[in-house]
């Protein structure tokens, strides 16, 4: 990303504070904090990780000298001005991360929240040694032409032993934008088809395409909101309305936005605002999918809008526009690219909304490490190579996706998330009553997020809890966001929890 301005200490991307030569001041211990330390509260829990560290160990600023460094070299081949630090995996240990300088930092980011299991999980080192994986890493096949005799094996263990209810097929990719932009493609696929009657292609539809004019390339859209974070591909980055730094200069199509319900919070305090501003979104998709000057093929929506604030609304509100997208013939999809994989409690975060149907798509990536989009076989084009590449996936991704679903049934991971995000939550919100700094505090499981008054106060703390040995991150203008790996215990959440209350505190 390039930029005019210099002044790195005042600039920010994604909510994250940019690199920023933190003042160095030594870790204090965790019973300084304001009020009773949490710390030790948990001591009889099972730990996933026993040879994690037991505790965050800052010992420079961070980035320090050795990240400095590093980076200084890095960047005359690559822009690292959104670098924060440089890791050093072969350190990391669990739900700790380990930096160029020996600084140990409990990670509640996990890599923009695609960490599933931990740093050098036994699941994936074991999974590494197996014959298998090395011939997967070692022989890449084009999936397409010439998938291997061990692929099906994958896809039934990776994908559809957690494939969302009633969607049998699987489509695999490279990363969240793919994803998206595939699913897209689908729709458009789906609803050219079906306007000509299943028939084959015209002539005229051939040779009129060749030229991006209609019919054969004919204008339709897709419907997102405001705040919404797709991908930074043309279709996705289109759909896409988090931050004006994404899309400025970039060509995008014509496409219609709808606003998304910004709830108030408390929620049992505000029923009557946030059902109105519910009622409001769906009427006013209603509008623009009628009214819109190009045919709406579907809808995109994420269950929480992640990257552009972690915005909820309710599961009425989803079940509502299901049920607009089914009576006007419009593709509904939900992108899980950042919520899927057990962070919101359930597997698919579309899951706590009970629809009385499944949804047309639903597009993943990051902590299942392989992408792609999930659908029912009617959405299937009728001629291949209609959605293809080259490698069409990943052999060595999709293994590890099947490691992290076992990881997640045999070790319960889903219970842990659950238990782990209702305490987070009920700690946060007090805290919030005792120092009144943090604002909003919602979330489900432990993906979960709070607003603090301003952006430079956001962005402060970032930067303050992580010279205290925390790592978390932003997102929308003013939000903390956490993004913590399953794995994430008890004992984790008292660290969390009392080094925020004291950098909050002081």
């Amino acid at each position: 990303m390039l930029h005019s301005v210099r002044n790195l200490k005042t600039l920010s991307r994604q909510g994250h504070l940019f690199r920023t030569a933190l003042a160095y001041q030594p870790v204090r211990t965790l019973a300084t904090a304001v009020g009773k330390a949490r710390v030790g509260a948990h001591t009889n829990e099972k730990s996933f990780f026993p040879d994690e560290p037991e505790s965050p160990s800052v010992k420079t600023a961070i980035p320090g000298p050795a990240s400095k460094e590093i980076m200084s070299r890095l960047d005359q081949y690559q822009d690292t001005r959104s670098v924060f630090y440089i890791a050093d995996f072969h350190k990391s240990k669990g739900n700790y991360i380990v930096d160029a300088d020996g600084n140990v930092l409990l990670d509640v980011f996990a890599q923009i929240a695609s960490i599933p299991i931990g740093y050098n999980s036994p699941a994936f080192l074991s999974l590494a040694s197996s014959p298998v994986f090395q011939s997967a890493l070692a022989n890449r096949p084009a999936l397409g032409v010439n998938p291997t005799k061990d692929w099906v094996d994958t896809v039934e263990s990776a994908f559809m032993s957690v494939a969302p209810k009633g969607m049998p097929n699987v489509f695999t990719a490279m990363c969240g934008s793919c994803a998206n932009e595939n699913a897209f493609k689908t729709a458009f696929i789906y609803k050219a088809a079906k306007s000509r009657g299943e028939k084959d292609f015209s002539l005229e539809e051939l040779q009129s395409c060749m030229k991006n004019q209609a019919p054969g390339s004919p204008d339709m859209s897709i419907l997102s909101f405001t705040q919404a974070f797709h991908g930074r591909l043309f279709g996705s980055l289109t759909a896409t309305a988090s931050k004006a730094i994404h899309k400025v200069d970039i060509p995008a199509f014509d496409w219609p936005k709808a606003t998304f319900p910004l709830r108030k919070y408390p929620l049992e305090d505000n029923v009557e605002y946030n059902q109105k501003v519910e009622k409001e979104s769906l009427a006013e998709v209603e509008k623009l999918v009628k009214s819109w000057k190009s045919p709406v093929a579907a809808v995109v929506v994420e269950p929480v809008q992640s990257e552009g604030g972690d915005n909820h609304a309710s599961p009425e509100y989803f079940r509502g526009l299901q049920k607009i997208c089914q009576e006007h013939d419009v593709l509904f999809i939900v992108d899980e690219v950042q919520t899927g994989v057990g962070a919101t409690g359930t597997f698919w975060a579309h899951e706590a909304w009970n629809l009385p149907s499944p949804p047309d798509l639903v597009t993943f990536s990051k902590k299942f490490q392989a992408a792609g989009f999930y659908s029912h076989e009617k959405f299937r084009p009728a001629q291949p190579y209609r959605l293809y590449n080259t490698w069409m996936g990943d052999p060595v991704r999709a293994l590890q996706s099947a490691a992290i679903v076992r990881e997640v049934q045999d070790k319960n991971l889903l219970e842990n998330v659950n238990r782990v995000g209702d305490y987070l939550q009920k700690e946060l919100k007090d805290i919030s009553r005792k120092h009144g700094k943090l604002e909003n505090v919602r979330g489900q499981g432990t993906f979960i997020a709070f607003d603090l008054p301003t952006p430079q106060e956001r962005d402060a703390l970032i930067g303050e809890m992580r010279k205290n040995g925390v790592n978390i991150g932003g997102c929308g203008d003013r939000a903390i966001r956490l993004r913590p790996m399953l794995t994430f215990q008890m004992k984790h959440a008292d660290i969390f929890l009392d080094t925020l209350e004291k950098v909050v505190a002081a």
